[in-house]
């Protein structure tokens, strides 16, 4: 007796170029679940699984026109998985962040902190406007744009030892600064 349902591959082959909805929507609700145990297997996490779980039929589907049949369909999609996840994972690590609702909790625990941490920016802009500019421009090169010690260096025609005194009698200044006003 021949089963009725048409093999990954046949499905594939037969409806992806005239019912490509009908093609993803079949396939997905064959491994939504693999995927799925897949990712928080990976993961440990719910919520990261279910998006992850998407992202993968998302990135598998706009390559099925590369899937080559050397494995099973399966196989093909639990290689994306299992490297989408470890992609994510490895990029995670590099780049840490906070979940949105930690930060406006951290916003909106205490105003009076958000207050003084207003003033303090002005204090220290304050205390910026006061140093000349090649100062100014000095601070911020390294600590806004990111450019390098050795980069300022260079840019600067300077010793890095010149660059990094600099910095250090700038930070003093605003510091000097900074205890002046509150001192009063």
């Amino acid at each position: 007796m021949k089963n009725s349902f048409p093999t990954d591959e046949e499905m594939i082959r037969q409806y992806l170029s005239n019912q490509p909805n009908q093609c993803f929507e079949t396939l997905y609700k064959r491994y939504v679940s693999k995927v799925y145990k897949r990712c928080l297997f990976m993961t440990k996490d719910a919520e990261v699984a279910q998006d992850f779980t998407h992202d993968v039929f998302m990135k598998a589907f706009s390559k099925l026109n590369n899937f080559q049949q050397r494995s099973s369909f399966s196989t093909w999609l639990n290689s994306i998985a299992h490297n989408y996840c470890s992609d994510q994972l490895r990029l995670a690590k590099r780049l840490p962040t906070t979940s949105i609702d930690t930060v406006l909790e951290a916003n909106l625990t205490d105003s009076r902190e958000g207050l003084a941490e207003e003033e303090s920016l002005e204090l220290v802009r304050q205390a910026m406007a006061s140093l000349p500019l090649s100062e100014q421009r000095l601070l911020r090169q390294k600590y806004e744009e990111g450019v390098s010690i050795e980069e300022l260096a260079k840019l600067y025609n300077i010793k890095v030892s010149a660059v990094k005194m600099r910095l250090k009698r700038s930070r003093d200044r605003i510091q000097q600064f900074c205890n002046q006003k509150y001192s009063v």
